[in-house]
């Protein structure tokens, strides 16, 4: 990891400093023993200013893991808004709820406890939906399925965010035996062939290392 990049990222979280419900959700990540693969304080700010710009009154997150980035976009709901969030962890589910009553948001974020295959198409029966914004940050395997789900029940012009798809340049290695590589590989792919939506992937770098988004907008059904 480039070393500037982080020195970068600390500057610009010093520039919008954080609270301590956010800093609570992290702390409580580390104890609980959890993986330390939340997005970064400003990644948090970011789906947040994008949560705003879509005018978001129905977001879903496929991911939770602590609730860190479920904070982030919960906040930007207005009264009445409502999050739901699928996590496949009992442990990571447990966390994530005391995580979000603690920042108040308790009665607008559902955590959801299932598998992500399991759990959308009961979404889609209960009628759930359609969500202005999607946060897709889970298990790479299966990528390219949650994001049909996504597109699925968004509404026209919703926006869809897709985490991790550049794994640190290594999608450029085709021949990799790494299943979650080939898994971001494929829905790359099919991203960029996708007709139902408008899609583009940056690049981006900070303390998290050297990562990407996809970002897609979802076009009205014919």
């Amino acid at each position: 990891m480039n070393h500037q990049w982080t020195v970068v990222d600390d500057y610009l979280s010093g520039l919008f400093p954080s609270d301590p419900a956010l800093e609570a959700a992290l702390q409580a990540t580390r104890e609980a023993g959890m993986p330390q693969i939340n997005v970064s304080p400003i990644q948090g700010r970011l789906l947040h200013v994008l949560a705003l710009a879509c005018n978001a009154r129905a977001i879903l997150e496929i991911g939770t893991l602590a609730g860190y980035s479920a904070i982030w976009m919960g906040r930007a709901l207005p009264a009445g808004g409502r999050l739901i969030t699928l996590e496949a962890d009992p442990k990571h589910a447990e966390v994530a709820r005391a995580n979000l009553a603690r920042a108040g948001l308790a009665d607008r974020v559902e955590v959801r406890l299932g598998t992500a295959l399991e759990t959308l198409p009961k979404l889609a029966a209960e009628g759930s939906g359609p969500f202005d914004l999607t946060f897709i940050d889970a298990d790479k395997i299966h990528l390219t399925n949650y994001f049909d789900w996504a597109v699925q029940l968004s509404r026209p012009g919703g926006l869809i965010v897709v985490d991790n798809v550049i794994r640190g340049g290594e999608v450029l290695n085709a021949s990799s035996a790494d299943a979650a590589l080939q898994g971001v590989r494929r829905f790359n792919e099919s991203l960029a062939a996708d007709p139902r939506v408008v899609a583009t992937i940056i690049q981006t770098v900070g303390s998290k290392g050297y990562d990407g988004l996809a970002l897609a907008v979802v076009k009205a059904k014919n």
